[in-house]
């Protein structure tokens, strides 16, 4: 792996400030909602292309207000791209940020897993000489029966 061994800590606070912090941006967005697979597949799909499309079709509405229904807002629709703007900006910034917690949490479980793995060999081992180790050690061999393998991957280097 390319990464360098992570030794890191988060604090009680800090990770109290980070809650926090997800709840201030909550709060900025009580707007939000949740779609269910079905509203996702029913709702027009905007990407990058058609964002042009809407870009243009609401400068369009902006310079000819005469030719709509009163029903049709263009302050409402102008809103709605301003919004759209604005939200994809954002979902930019979370995406980048929650691909790193991601990867950054799967390095370090990749990390304590080689540890636990390392010292139930180590806790195997001294379980020979050491019968008060022998319950701990068949409790951590547990955890590779539940897997379909008896034995853990080879052996962890030191």
């Amino acid at each position: 792996m390319s990464n360098p061994n992570i030794d890191a800590t988060l604090s009680a606070a800090d990770l109290q400030a980070i809650k926090d912090a997800f709840a201030v941006v909550l709060s900025k967005l009580p707007f939000l909602i949740s779609l269910t697979a079905d509203d996702r597949k029913s709702i027009v799909k905007t990407g990058s292309d058609s964002l042009t499309f809407v870009n243009k079709a609401f400068t369009a509405a902006q310079a000819n207000p005469n030719i709509f229904p009163a029903s049709f807002s263009t302050a409402a629709f102008g809103r709605d791209c301003d919004l759209f703007a604005s939200l994809t900006e954002l979902n930019t910034m979370a995406n980048q940020v929650a691909e790193q917690i991601d990867d950054t949490r799967m390095a370090v479980g990749g990390e304590a897993m080689q540890q636990a793995m390392q010292t139930y060999e180590y806790v195997k081992t001294g379980a020979k000489t050491n019968p008060g180790l022998k319950t701990i050690a068949d409790e951590l061999g547990e955890r590779f029966k539940k897997s379909g393998s008896s034995t853990p991957p080879a052996k962890p280097g030191p």
